[in-house]
């Protein structure tokens, strides 16, 4: 028996169902809400590029690593242009050097001729002595003529190097493929963003005992629908081979993305986070885009929806879309990027004013506390 076999000849974790009874427990309206933000915090970081889905270089633990005097990031990044949307289909990893509330553009990631997807969509990044693994969401096929939606999940490796950044990234290895009995493989031609199928966002989780898994946004191959989104997981052994195991949270007939799910622990608890957007719900379901959450003691579960219903941060009342992505750290700071922050003039197609809303650039850092089950935002 293999040290993958003997960790999780037991390990069965029963998927909490995020369902449609949960979420009205919202209805009643008592959930916290974050700060407008106004036209000086969703200024751009840069003139040049629309940046989003951040996360920090961190240890096996979540925790940023110390860098240069602050600390080292990531995040999704393109050269800005009069259509936002536009930005998921040339989407590139970029990093960039972290100070207070300061992002300096540090340059692109990988170079194109060893990413093995058209685009780049998020993932994570640990260190381990000199070493980075970078997990990523590898999108469409390098050289595609067409535009495809089909998503991989891969991960590479450098090291920091003395003299620079980074040294040379290793060739990508895909490192968990969708089985197509338990998730449903994301390779659709055809799409938009919020309704496509999913297999992306990996996000790297080392439990206790040392055993390493990885989480992913994917949707359910035992309940095929519209409406049918999970958070996904494999168990990695020492020697890179992976085990798709059932999914930790399903919203089957609820919502059909849970992304970028990552964990924190906290108090003796694991602590489980996803953002959702209101549009992706499931119709009859009325939700607003935030930070959704769940905790446990153990990755096996059973897992609890924090607050009752699982929202943890919503956009304010007055500003439903003006930020996404969360992304909480072990001393409970949540980061954000800023979307759609202006309100929409109905004198005018949306298309019109999609430039003048979009913020593009990396969300004024809150912060939260956590009690149980319980959690609050207090800043």
């Amino acid at each position: 028996m293999t040290a993958i076999d003997s960790k999780l000849h037991d390990f069965k974790p029963t998927p909490a169902h995020w369902s449609q009874e949960v979420l009205s427990r919202l209805a009643d309206g008592e959930f916290d809400q974050a700060p407008i933000i106004d036209a000086s915090a969703a200024h751009p970081m840069s003139p040049d590029l629309d940046v989003w889905d951040a996360w920090p270089l961190a240890d096996v633990s979540g925790n940023p690593v110390p860098w240069r005097d602050g600390e080292l990031w990531f995040a999704l990044a393109v050269v800005r242009s009069d259509d936002p949307e536009g930005r998921h289909h040339l989407a590139r990893i970029h990093h960039f050097h972290r100070v207070g509330d300061h992002f300096e553009h540090l340059g692109q990631t990988l170079p194109d001729d060893i990413s093995p997807g058209a685009r780049q969509w998020s993932g994570t990044a640990r260190l381990e002595g000199e070493t980075i693994t970078l997990f990523f969401t590898a999108t469409g096929y390098r050289g595609d003529v067409s535009l495809t939606y089909h998503q991989r999940l891969f991960e590479t490796h450098t090291v920091l190097a003395a003299d620079g950044i980074f040294g040379t990234w290793s060739t990508p290895v895909e490192v968990v493929e969708a089985d197509g009995a338990i998730y449903r493989p994301a390779d659709e031609n055809e799409g938009e963003p919020g309704k496509i199928k999913a297999f992306r966002d990996p996000s790297h989780y080392r439990d206790s005992d040392g055993q390493d898994y990885l989480l992913f946004t994917a949707s359910s191959a035992t309940k095929p629908s519209l409406h049918d989104g999970v958070i996904g997981a494999a168990a990695i052994d020492q020697d890179g081979a992976a085990r798709l195991l059932r999914p930790l949270i399903e919203a089957t007939d609820a919502s059909n993305e849970l992304e970028r799910p990552h964990i924190v622990g906290h108090a003796g608890q694991l602590y489980l986070f996803w953002s959702t957007q209101r549009g992706v719900f499931a119709p009859g379901i009325i939700a607003p885009t935030g930070l959704y959450g769940a905790t446990a003691k153990s990755l096996e579960g059973p897992w609890t929806f924090l607050n009752g219903h699982g929202l943890v941060i919503a956009n304010p009342a007055e500003r439903p879309t003006q930020a996404y992505s969360w992304w909480v750290l072990p001393n409970l700071s949540v980061t954000s990027f800023v979307d759609y922050w202006g309100p929409e003039d109905i004198a005018q197609p949306e298309e019109a004013t999609r430039r003048a809303r979009f913020g593009g650039t990396f969300a004024p850092f809150v912060q939260i506390a956590l009690d149980g089950a319980t959690s609050r935002l207090i800043g």
